[in-house]
């Protein structure tokens, strides 16, 4: 007696096992069969950032309308092949692809924030985003931002800041403005030279700000506010022409 059970368990097991390769390969035929019925786009990180919309994106799934997909089978539809062409646009920092159960082709992308404008003199203008990508111009919008200029401009368009020992110093130094609320609204612009030495402009004060080179940040800005705080309102705003940062312990104005 118990060896039938011993069979007959396993004649169950073979069965289960056989019908949920059958309902598997049902499924897979199902979905090879089934026709995309729309496309759905969803962006994330899109507030005040009109660089690129849903219509950009599917013009870049489509090969700017050559490439049908709406009514087309999915076996037909090459999804890592169109995400990667999505991925290839600057301003999309990350992109997934998909089907869902209805048959919707779901389009989830994150969009990357310019937060510093490049202005490269004789040639297009770009933005560093905040996550240290360099990005091209949009003919659709114009990011207000801090203005980058100086001779470096040339070379900070040729790689990401973040790919370079050079690049991460000068984003460091980006990023610690832009986290700052008063310094964010203070500084207007920003030269940087060959040498990687900074110039700072701010909105209000007429000084120029010689930071020197993109070391000791947070030390250097702590002093300019200081001399902010306790010698501007006693000399004056505008006593001054030229503040110097670039030593140690020490504030230069001239």
């Amino acid at each position: 007696m118990l060896k039938k059970l011993k069979i007959g368990k396993g004649v169950k097991v073979a069965v289960v096992s056989i019908l949920m390769l059958s309902l598997i390969s049902f499924g897979s035929r199902k979905q090879e069969g089934e026709k995309c019925q729309d496309i759905i786009i969803k962006l994330t990180n899109q507030q005040n950032n009109f660089f690129i919309d849903e219509n950009d994106i599917m013009r870049m799934m489509t090969k700017n309308g050559e490439e049908v997909l709406l009514g087309t089978h999915f076996k037909d539809i090459k999804l890592k092949e169109i995400e990667g062409r999505v991925k290839t646009q600057k301003f999309i920092k990350k992109a997934e692809i998909y089907k869902d159960l209805k048959g919707n082709l779901l389009v989830n992308a994150e969009l990357r924030r310019p937060f510093a404008r490049i202005l490269e003199p004789g040639k297009a203008n770009g933005y560093v985003a905040l996550d240290g990508a360099i990005l091209p111009t949009s003919t659709k919008y114009t990011s207000r931002a801090v203005i980058l200029s100086g001779s470096y401009m040339k070379e900070m368009m040729q790689h990401d800041l973040t790919e370079t020992e050079e690049g991460q110093k000068i984003y460091e130094l980006l990023q610690f403005i832009y986290n700052d609320k008063f310094w964010s609204a203070q500084i207007a612009q920003i030269d940087i030279s060959k040498d990687l030495y900074v110039t700072l402009y701010p909105q209000v004060t007429k000084q120029i700000v010689e930071f020197g080179k993109p070391e000791d940040v947070k030390q250097k800005f702590k002093k300019l506010k200081a001399f902010y705080k306790k010698v501007l309102p006693q000399k004056g705003w505008n006593t001054y022409s030229r503040i110097n940062l670039e030593y140690k312990d020490q504030v230069i104005a001239e």
